[in-house]
């Protein structure tokens, strides 16, 4: 039992290094973000065209025209959640948009080998699944970070609201 546990601890360091460097490494070539603020920068945006359809499944239109106006909005709307998170919850998104962004860590953490833009939608949607049954709590959180980012941005728009039932706030009562 020993054995397995310092070899569990091993492969934990080494994945938290990896990890540390890899961020590390898309910092540098990226730049820094300016200070402050979420940029949703072309790879992120194309790691959320990639998870947004496999989060929201047959809630995105069939049509390809209209599926495509409303995965731009769904995106929107990510973003501007975002930008209302407080800044340290910023910083923690960037990050894990960074992770999903760098080439070796994509492939790592997610098993997305060729780029977000050309990914499987059913090899999106196993990653997914994976986090969000891992056994490691991290990424079961961001998982759940990803879920609650997407999922609320689109259930924000009034125009989804029919779809799950929802009326709309109660009007207001006159005093």
């Amino acid at each position: 039992m020993g054995m397995r546990r310092r070899s569990f601890l091993k492969l934990g360091v080494f994945g938290a290094c990896a990890l540390a460097a890899g961020g590390a490494a898309y910092r540098l070539v990226r730049g820094p973000a300016p200070p402050g603020r979420f940029v949703l920068d072309g790879e992120a945006r194309a790691a959320l065209a990639a998870i947004v359809p496999a989060m929201l499944g047959s809630a995105l239109p069939q049509d390809t025209g209209t599926r495509a106006a409303a995965l731009d909005g769904a995106i929107a709307g990510v973003d501007t959640a975002i930008h209302g998170l407080p800044l340290a919850a910023q910083q923690e998104v960037q990050d894990l948009f960074g992770l999903l962004a760098l080439a070796p860590a994509r492939r790592f953490v997610a098993g997305v080998n060729d780029g977000w833009v050309g990914a499987d939608p059913a090899q999106v949607a196993a990653f997914l699944q994976a986090w969000r049954t891992h056994r490691l709590a991290t990424l079961q959180t961001a998982y759940l970070a990803l879920h609650d980012l997407i999922l609320g941005a689109w259930y924000a728009d009034a125009a989804h609201w029919a779809a799950i039932g929802y009326p709309g706030p109660l009007p207001e009562l006159s005093a």
